[in-house]
């Protein structure tokens, strides 16, 4: 499902969506709608959405209007929307940040990664593999940072905190590719 839930509405004007965007957080909002909240807001500072409070950094519009680009106010809302992913989306706030849109990136990921229709460079695609496949091989070797043996559940400690650096870096991978692909780089 690439788009907005069936029967759900836009929370700024309470309508259909009209050109449906994904921001971060995973809430979606009528991309001229959250135009109108950017105009309205701080220049400086990304918007913060509407339902969670959080900072959008990302904003990522749906297939379907991706695929109406041709038409002129659809094509003018979605160079501002990329206007905005390149001010805001290449900087990311810290830790915190990066752990909130984890879910988020991850879900996307994969879904691009199983849909054949869907293009991920193949460099990508395979650093994603690689970085998955060696954090599967550390989880399960017996040679550890903090042996399970001796200090026993604080010995996966070490696992899941590979484990949580691999999908951080997996979903930096990702984030780049979202922007390149919505920020007009």
């Amino acid at each position: 499902m690439d788009g907005p839930p069936e029967n759900d509405v836009c929370c700024i004007c309470h309508a259909p969506f009209h050109i449906p965007c994904q921001a971060n957080c995973s809430h979606w909002f009528c991309g001229s709608c959250f135009l109108l909240l950017w105009d309205h807001g701080a220049a400086l500072h990304p918007c913060k959405c509407p339902l969670c409070r959080r900072e959008i950094t990302l904003l990522v519009p749906s297939e379907a209007s991706s695929r109406q680009y041709h038409v002129a106010d659809v094509a003018e809302v979605l160079q501002r929307i990329e206007r905005y992913n390149r001010l805001y989306g290449e900087h990311s706030n810290g830790i915190t940040q990066r752990m909130r849109d984890l879910p988020f990136l991850l879900r996307r990921l994969l879904r691009d990664m199983m849909d054949p229709q869907r293009s991920i460079p193949f460099v990508i695609r395979a650093r994603v593999y690689l970085a998955m496949i060696v954090s599967f091989i550390y989880v399960i070797s017996p040679v550890d940072i903090i042996p399970e043996g001796l200090l026993g559940v604080f010995g996966l400690l070490d696992d899941l905190i590979i484990v949580l650096i691999c999908f951080l870096h997996v979903a930096a991978l990702y984030r780049a590719v979202l922007l390149t692909r919505h920020g007009g780089s």
